[in-house]
C-alpha cells in the first residue's frame, strides 16, 4: 500500500458495548480488501487484531488496533476499540483519530449501555455517526425492532441505507437504499440483482426518509422536496456526505461480519460518502489555536496511543495534522522540547508492521524507538504547536500493588512506569502518607488485565492489597500531660522534662505555643519539643494516622545543664504528647467523599437507597436532561473507595459519579475500636 493523499484517506473507529462483533467486522474488510489470506476469528483465537496473549485468553478486546485497509482506489484506516467500560481509554483515542464513528450494534441486543455513551462521547468529541447493524444472521434477529431502538436511543435522524434479505438462519444480502440494488455474496464473488417484489414497499419507505434528511443539507433542494418534486439520484449522492459530516442524516447499515453479507456495500460507501479529514474541522491546540489539516506548513503530528513491547520498545500511533511525514525527518517534541529523528514510518495491521514512503496530513502512522514520545505528545517541525490532550474521563479505582519477591520488586517500578506510558487512563502514585504504590483505573477488570501484562510482557508478579484510607486522629478534650525522659550511660547521661497541655483546635490545624517563663527550658530545646511533637503527631497516636487540629502549649519543665539536649527534648515530647492525647477523648476523623452521580430516572432510587446503606446521606437532586437525574451526595470515602463495579452493578452500567475529598468527621465507636485494635495488633506482630 502506498501513500494515499489527504482526500483519499478516511479515518473510521469501530464503536460499540462489548461483544457486538466490532473486532470480526474489522477482521471481514481486512479479508475482503486482500489484506488477510483467511478470515480472522475472535472466538477460535486467531484473531490479527486481538493479537495479546490476554485478549486471546479472555475473547475480548482490550488494546485499540489498526486495521488500514485498501479499497475502491482509497484508504480506510479502520479503528478497533474495546467494548468495555474499563477501557474506555482506547475508545477515546480511538475517536480522536477518527473522523467517523461506525457503531457496530447486535441485531438482537440493539444499542446497548456502552453504544450509548459512547455515542455521547462521540458527538462532543464532534465526529460524524453511523451505525452497523451486526449478525442478521443470528438467531433472534429483527432489523425492524433494532431500528426502533435506535430511533428511540438516538433519534428521527437515524435512518436505514441498507435493509436486510431475510433474517436468522435465511439472512441471503442487502438492499441498498442509496443504489436501489440488491447484493448478495458467495465467497469473494458479488452478485447484483433487482430489489425482490416483496420489498419494493420497505425499500421505497426507507429511501423517502433518506431524501427528507439528506435535503436538509442544501436549501434549494430541500425545498423542491418540500415541493412534492423527488430527488435525483446524482442529487441524493452529491448531498449525502456533506449530511454525513454534519450528522444530518445518520446511516444505518446492516450485515453479518460472519457470513460477510453487507460488508463489501458498507466499505463502498465509507469510500464514497464518509467525509474525508478536511471535513472534521481543525484540531485545537493547548494554547487556544487551531490547525486544520493540511500538506502544507510545517509537519506536526499528535501522538493517540503508544503501546509498550518489552521487545520493540515504544509504539507510537499518530495522526497526521499538517504537512507529510516521510523517513528521515527531525521533529521537536513540544512536552519535552527535545528532537526526536524519523528513522521509519510505518502502518500497522494487528501487529504486523510495513514501511511506507509517507503518510500525508490525515493519515494515521505508526513510529517506533523514538526516545522519550507518549501518549498526548505533539511532534512538530519547530516544537512549537501542542494539541490538546485526550479528553479522558477521572479513573476513580484505586488499588495498592506490591511485589510478590525482592526481584519482582527491582522490576515493578519500571513495568508499571511502562504500563502507565501506553495508558493514561491508568494513574500511578506513590503515596507518601500511607507508603503504598497506588493504581488508579477505571474498573477492577482494568486492574486485573494489568496484573496480568506485568507477568505476560515483563515477568514481574505482583498482587493487590488494600489501599489504605488516610484516616486522620484528634482530640475533643484539653489534657494536661508530662512527658520526661532520663536515661544514664556511662559518662553524660540524657534529661528532658516538659509539661503541656493539649487543646483541640478544629479547623485551624496545628499550633504550638511557648510558655515558659524564667528560662526553665532554653529557646533551642522549646524547638526540640515543637520538632518532637510533629514527629508524633505524623505517626500517629492511637492507630497510625496523622494527628490534626491540636493545640500544644509547653508550660513548664526543666532541663539538666549537662546531661539535656535537643534528643531528649524530642524524646520527652513525644512521651508526654502521646500521654495527653490519652486524657484528651481521642478520637478518629474518616475522609467524607462528595459525589455527583449521574443515573436514568428509573436507577435513581436505588442508588438514593444504596447511599442511605453506607452511611451517606443525599444533598440534592438535578435534571440536567429529560430521563436524567443528577444526585449530589456525601459518603464516607472507605465506603465509596471502589464505588465504580459496585455503580454498575446497581444501574446495569448506566451510572456514571465524580468523586472528591472536601471533609472529614468522625468514624463512629464500633469502626474506630476496630482500627485501633487493627493497629496494635499491627505494632505487636513488628510491622
Amino acid at each position: 500500500m502506498g501513500a494515499f493523499s489527504t482526500e483519499k484517506v478516511r479515518n473510521v473507529v469501530l464503536l460499540g458495548h462489548g461483544d457486538a462483533g466490532k473486532t470480526s467486522l474489522a477482521e471481514a474488510m481486512l479479508f475482503m480488501a486482500g489484506q488477510t489470506k483467511r478470515l480472522g476469528s475472535v472466538a477460535e483465537g486467531h484473531s490479527n487484531l486481538d493479537y495479546e496473549a490476554e485478549e486471546t485468553r479472555r475473547k475480548i478486546t482490550l488494546n485499540l488496533a489498526m486495521a488500514p485497509v485498501e479499497h475502491g482506489g482509497m484508504k480506510i484506516n479502520i479503528i478497533d476499540t474495546p467494548g468495555y467500560a474499563d477501557f474506555i481509554g482506547d475508545a477515546i483515542a480511538g475517536m480522536e483519530a477518527a473522523e467517523m464513528a461506525l457503531f457496530v450494534v447486535d441485531a438482537v441486543a440493539g444499542p446497548q449501555v456502552q453504544t450509548r455513551k459512547l455515542w455521547r462521547l462521540a458527538s462532543e468529541m464532534g465526529i460524524a455517526k453511523a451505525i452497523f447493524i451486526n449478525r442478521m444472521d443470528k438467531e433472534h434477529a429483527d432489523f425492524d425492532a433494532a431500528m426502533a431502538a435506535l430511533d428511540r436511543a438516538f433519534g428521527h435522524r437515524v435512518g436505514a441505507v441498507q435493509l436486510p434479505l431475510g433474517k436468522e438462519a435465511g439472512f441471503r444480502g442487502v438492499v441498498d437504499i442509496i443504489r436501489m440494488k440488491a447484493y448478495h455474496h458467495e465467497g469473494e464473488k458479488e452478485e447484483i440483482f433487482d430489489i425482490p417484489a416483496e420489498m419494493a414497499d420497505a425499500a421505497e419507505a426507507a429511501r423517502d426518509k433518506l431524501c427528507e434528511l439528506v435535503a436538509e443539507a442544501d436549501d434549494e433542494l430541500m425545498e423542491k422536496y418540500l415541493d412534492g418534486e423527488r430527488l435525483t439520484q446524482e442529487e441524493i449522492e452529491t448531498l449525502l456526505d456533506k449530511a454525513i459530516a454534519q450528522s444530518i442524516f445518520i446511516p444505518v447499515f446492516v450485515g453479518s461480519a460472519l457470513t460477510m453479507q453487507g460488508v463489501e456495500d458498507l466499505m463502498d460507501d465509507i469510500v464514497t460518502f464518509f467525509p474525508q479529514p478536511t471535513a472534521h474541522g481543525p484540531l485545537k491546540t493547548t494554547d487556544g489555536k487551531e490547525i486544520s489539516f493540511s500538506t502544507s506548513g510545517e509537519v506536526a503530528v499528535h501522538v493517540f496511543k503508544t503501546l509498550s513491547d518489552p521487545y520493540v520498545g515504544r509504539i507510537n500511533f499518530v495522526k497526521v495534522v499538517s504537512g507529510t511525514l516521510k523517513p528521515g525527518l527531525e521533529l521537536v517534541n513540544s512536552r519535552t522540547g527535545k528532537k526526536e529523528r524519523i528513522a521509519h514510518v510505518f502502518k500497522m495491521t494487528g501487529k504486523e508492521t510495513a514501511d511506507v514512503d509517507a503518510a500525508p496530513a490525515g493519515d494515521i502512522a505508526v513510529l517506533t524507538k523514538l526516545a522519550d514520545t507518549l501518549t498526548n505528545d505533539t511532534l512538530s517541525a519547530k516544537g512549537g504547536v501542542a494539541f490538546a490532550p485526550l479528553p479522558l474521563p477521572e479513573p476513580l479505582y484505586p488499588v495498592a500493588i506490591v511485589a510478590k519477591t525482592k526481584a519482582d520488586e527491582d522490576k515493578l517500578g519500571s513495568a508499571l512506569k511502562s504500563m502507565v506510558e501506553e495508558d493514561p487512563s491508568l494513574v500511578l502514585r506513590r503515596d507518601e502518607e500511607t507508603h503504598q504504590t497506588v493504581i488508579t483505573a477505571f474498573g477492577d477488570a482494568a486492574i486485573d488485565v494489568l496484573i496480568n501484562r506485568l507477568h505476560d510482557r515483563f515477568h514481574v508478579e505482583a498482587e493487590l492489597i488494600d489501599v489504605r484510607i488516610p484516616y486522620r486522629e484528634t482530640i475533643r478534650k484539653t489534657a494536661q500531660a508530662q512527658g520526661r525522659h532520663k536515661k544514664q550511660t556511662g559518662g553524660s547521661g540524657q534529661f528532658a522534662d516538659c509539661w503541656m497541655r493539649l487543646e483541640p483546635n478544629p479547623g485551624a490545624g496545628y499550633a504550638f505555643v511557648d510558655e515558659i517563663v524564667g528560662g526553665k527550658i532554653s529557646k533551642p530545646f522549646i524547638v526540640a519539643i515543637d520538632k518532637g511533637v510533629q514527629d508524633t503527631m505524623s505517626s500517629g497516636a492511637i492507630a497510625g494516622y496523622p494527628v490534626v487540629d491540636v493545640k500544644v502549649a509547653v508550660y513548664d519543665g526543666s532541663m539538666h545543664s549537662v546531661d539535656s539536649n535537643e534528643m531528649a527534648f524530642k524524646t520527652a515530647a513525644r512521651i508526654g504528647f502521646r500521654a495527653g492525647v490519652e486524657k484528651a477523648d481521642p478520637v478518629i476523623l474518616e475522609p467524607i467523599a462528595t459525589l455527583s452521580i449521574e443515573v436514568p430516572d428509573e436507577h435513581a432510587g436505588a442508588v438514593m437507597g444504596d447511599i442511605s446503606s453506607i452511611r451517606g446521606r443525599i444533598l440534592g437532586m438535578d435534571a440536567p436532561e429529560a430521563g436524567v437525574q443528577l444526585i449530589r451526595a456525601q459518603a464516607p470515602y472507605a465506603e465509596v473507595v471502589h464505588y465504580s463495579p459496585h455503580l454498575r452493578s446497581i444501574t446495569s452500567g448506566t451510572g456514571t459519579y465524580s468523586l472528591s475529598i472536601e471533609s472529614y468527621e468522625q468514624v463512629p465507636g464500633e469502626i474506630q475500636k476496630k482500627l485501633v485494635d487493627e493497629f496494635q495488633k499491627e505494632k505487636a506482630e513488628g510491622h
